[in-house]
């Protein structure tokens, strides 16, 4: 999971390029978009105040809508598998808390996922205020953990649930400590081309970006609304 030595001699999406405040490289010897994705506008902001709903909702939402710079992402969510965590993500996308803001990781070595949910693109950030909730509907399947379209939580441990999640573009077989809260039923292919781009890291001796198999996507994802049903 760290950095790959093989310095990224492409141009760097822009966006990403102010996110993370280095100088843009030149010359491609590989794609650094997918083809159909937009410029993003969002700007990276600290995560905003939301109300936690404390019980699960009478009326949980049955599918959700993620409206990307490159596409559609439907989901179709398992309220009955993992009720609380549906009641809290609802909360979140209702209250716009997902809307204008980036995927900021992606692993494309060993695991195949896309992970979002973090309005500070940091890998750390949650809604203000939240203690973090209990891990639900946690696999079972030692065969096969978290199959092609699954979507999760993403945590730091047991029960420290908030907004980050992630979108699985290949079988992905890792500790069963996340819970899986939907399926993916369009945009899986949008995903897998997303993934073909590949991820980089920042190398902190020069500043540059270099390829990695877990890092910031070099295709900017930018989720502009979330909305669900």
């Amino acid at each position: 999971m760290g950095i790959k030595m093989k310095k990224l001699s492409v141009m760097v999406s822009v966006a990403i390029i102010s996110l993370l405040s280095v100088s843009p490289i030149h010359a491609a010897d590989k794609p650094t978009t997918v083809a159909g994705c937009k410029e993003p506008t969002a700007k990276v902001h600290a995560p905003a105040a939301v109300k936690e709903p404390m019980t699960i909702g009478k009326a949980l939402p049955k599918t959700m809508t993620i409206e990307t710079n490159c596409g559609v992402i439907a989901i179709s969510l398992l309220p009955n598998k993992a009720p609380l965590t549906i009641t809290k993500l609802s909360a979140l996308a209702k209250a716009k808390y997902f809307d204008g803001t980036f995927c900021h990781r992606l692993t494309t070595s060993g695991i195949s996922v896309l992970q979002c949910g973090d309005p500070s693109a940091s890998g750390s950030g949650g809604p203000k205020g939240w203690k973090g909730y209990k891990d639900e509907n946690l696999p079972t399947n030692a065969a096969d953990y978290y199959p092609e379209g699954t979507v999760a939580m993403a945590n730091s441990g047991p029960g420290t649930n908030g907004s980050q999640f992630f979108l699985v573009f290949a079988p992905s077989t890792f500790l069963p400590n996340y819970t899986i809260w939907g399926k993916i039923t369009k945009g899986l292919d949008l995903l897998k081309k997303i993934g073909e781009v590949g991820a980089y890291k920042i190398n902190p001796s020069d500043n540059k970006p270099y390829y990695a198999s877990d890092g910031y996507p070099i295709q900017t994802v930018e989720i502009k609304k979330i909305t669900v049903k």
